[in-house]
């Protein structure tokens, strides 16, 4: 409706944009699982205490959601590709000056910079996905982001194990690998869409309710999947299993996101209204999470369960993305795809609060019982929603 896009009447797939935005998110990925263990390794070995690197750590979530009003207007002002390639140059040098800056304090506006501009650089990303893929292949082409950007998260921890915390080298390679995401974009500079500067006078807040089924999803997502594996490994020691055990669980989750991101996306493709699946999600992840305490007895049958879970619930991301797609077009899309970035961000602060207090309250089962409070209060949002009035798209 609000933008100018070449061809946007056929089905078919513009590649050379999809594989930009894809590339240009997945190599920044890279570098956040690179980064972020690495940052807080380098603060511990200084001496600073754990309440003191997770205190900096939480800056990211909060110039997540100061980032998420700002990413449209920044975008319609200079330009998709410009202000992409703006917060790369931005994030590649706010995490390469945590080299050369001792001063602690002066790490929480570093670090506030880099999440910033990565934020910025989803919201378009994924913006640009959405505007690239036809309605009838989005979950598909959605599913190929999700999974390409999983394998990025997973790669970063990796390479971080290689390179180690010591001198500039790990750095150096963090920042090559951001301005790398430069290359992607600027290919595709002619295939960029483009947002019509004129707001349409919503306010950014009223996106977040435009399409709640979507902004829901991710939310539930955001503190299910941040709460999870900040204290899956402490809820795995409370209930016997070691620390190698329970970090593998975490990698069963892990890889059933990978797996399913891509089926997910093809099965929304084929359903009318996608908050059908969205709600069949919340309700697998829902079982799911209420079988966990009657399975933990089997290392394998957990795992087994967890590759599933992980899976599924993860398609709350995938297929939310994809739902807001189909509902929105133009500048309205690019916004309310910056209110589902910031619903996530709020998801993040939420979930590790939720699941710590829940543990502190009922030991170790109150870590599924906050996470059913999540997938419960989703569900009763789509009955409601599907009560109202019929879906689009």
């Amino acid at each position: 409706m609000h933008t100018a896009l070449p061809g946007s009447g056929d089905e078919t797939i513009r590649w050379l944009s999809v594989s930009a935005a894809i590339a240009s998110i997945s190599v920044v990925g890279i570098a956040i699982g690179l980064g972020v263990p690495l940052l807080s390794v380098i603060l511990e070995s200084r001496g600073h205490s754990a309440t003191m690197i997770g205190l900096n750590t939480a800056v990211a979530g909060l110039a997540s959601i100061a980032a998420a009003p700002c990413a449209t207007p920044l975008a319609a002002r200079f330009g998709v590709v410009w202000t992409m390639l703006a917060m790369i140059v931005a994030g590649a040098g706010a995490f390469v000056g945590f080299y050369f800056v001792s001063e602690f304090w002066m790490w929480f506006p570093l670090r506030a910079i880099l999440h910033f501009a990565i934020t910025i650089i989803f919201i378009l990303s994924e913006f640009w996905i959405a505007t690239s893929a036809p309605p009838a292949k989005r979950g598909f082409i959605l599913g190929i982001y999700a999974t390409v950007l999983s394998l990025g998260f997973a790669f970063g921890p990796w390479l971080f194990s290689q390179v180690g915390s010591q001198g500039f080298l790990p750095f150096g390679i963090t920042f090559v690998i951001v301005m790398l995401a430069a290359i992607p974009v600027l290919a595709a500079l002619k295939e960029s869409p483009r947002i019509d500067a004129q707001p349409t006078g919503t306010r950014f807040i009223g996106y977040i309710w435009l399409v709640p089924m979507a902004t829901g999803a991710v939310l539930v997502f955001g503190a299910v999947e941040t709460g999870g594996f900040a204290l899956f490994p402490v809820y795995g020691t409370r209930i016997g299993y070691s620390e190698a055990d329970a970090a593998l669980l975490l990698t069963a989750v892990g890889l059933g996101n990978v797996m399913m991101q891509i089926p997910l996306g093809l099965l929304s493709d084929r359903i009318g209204d996608r908050r059908h699946l969205l709600i069949a999600c919340a309700a697998i992840g829902m079982v799911g999470i209420i079988a966990l305490p009657f399975v933990t007895h089997d290392w394998y049958l957990t795992a087994g369960v967890l590759f599933l879970w992980g899976g599924v619930v993860a398609g709350l991301y995938t297929v939310g993305l994809a739902h807001l797609g189909s509902r929105l077009s133009g500048r309205d899309l690019a916004s309310a795809n910056a209110a589902f970035v910031l619903c996530y961000g709020i998801g993040m602060l939420a979930g590790p609060q939720a699941i710590g207090i829940g543990m502190d309250l009922f030991g170790p089962n109150g870590f599924a019982y906050a996470i059913m409070v999540f997938f419960a209060g989703y569900l009763a949002l789509g009955f409601m929603r599907l009560g109202s009035r019929p879906g689009r798209g």
